[in-house]
């Protein structure tokens, strides 16, 4: 194997690692992400302040307040992390196949072309 060769053999190695290296660290970063609901996005606000401050509540009133509404993924901004993480990892999984696939019919070519007819 010539210099040449074997240096454009480790191009390629550098080459897809670096592009797994930078899938995994955009879709943990979607993965990891939570959305933070917009201020006012509670559908019960607070009481407001009485006037009085005398008045008497029964027991317990304000000990539990409501609960926060769900805020669903597509209302947030779209597909959840996971998703996004499996899509990247399927994507990568069949990116590596094809070059695999593809190595294997350059070697068989080449030792097609080698061996004499």
């Amino acid at each position: 194997m010539n210099p040449t060769c074997a240096l454009g053999h480790l191009a390629r190695i550098l080459a897809v690692l670096a592009a797994a290296a930078l899938t995994v660290t955009v879709t943990a970063a979607a993965a990891l992400a939570t959305p933070h609901p917009a201020p006012g996005w509670n559908k019960h606000p607070p009481a407001p302040a009485s006037p009085q401050p005398t008045i008497r509540y029964p027991p317990g009133w304000n000990k539990h307040p409501p609960l926060p509404a769900h805020v669903h993924a597509l209302a947030a901004g779209g597909m959840p992390g996971w998703q996004i993480t499996l899509i990247a990892a399927a994507a990568v999984l069949a990116v590596a196949i094809a070059a695999v696939l593809l190595a294997r019919a350059s070697a068989a070519r080449r030792r097609a072309a080698a061996s004499p007819a």
